[in-house]
């Protein structure tokens, strides 16, 4: 399964440039778009958002299967190589992001089904 995949403004361009080149269908927001606009956009286009803002790991404003799915980075210090390497990590071994919540740490991953 290939996922595609929307990357908020405060995602490193080289994670965009490892999924591009791992054959995803990536693209960014947006500049200057606001939260409201961004998940409208993932919705619309039936992506999964990847971003490093911790309000849309909120279950309450995003409940799961009430969006294409959404990737929250929460990874420190926030070193592009370090994000590369545990989105990657997470790509091959977990299954099925679709309108879920994947929060991913620097040491354990996060499921919000």
């Amino acid at each position: 399964m290939s996922y595609r995949f929307l990357l908020d403004e405060n995602v490193p361009r080289s994670v965009f440039k490892y999924l591009e080149s791992n054959g995803y269908d990536v693209e960014y927001v947006p500049s200057g778009a606001d939260d409201r606009v961004v998940i409208v956009i993932a919705r619309r286009k039936n992506l999964i958002l990847v971003t490093r803002d911790s309000d849309f790991a909120d279950e309450i404003r995003y409940p799961p299967g009430s969006h294409p799915g959404i990737i929250v980075l929460r990874i420190h210090p926030a070193k592009p190589e370090t994000i590369i390497e545990r989105l990657a990590y997470t790509l091959h071994n977990i299954r099925g992001f679709q309108g879920k919540t994947t929060i991913i740490y620097n040491d354990r991953i996060e499921l919000i089904k």
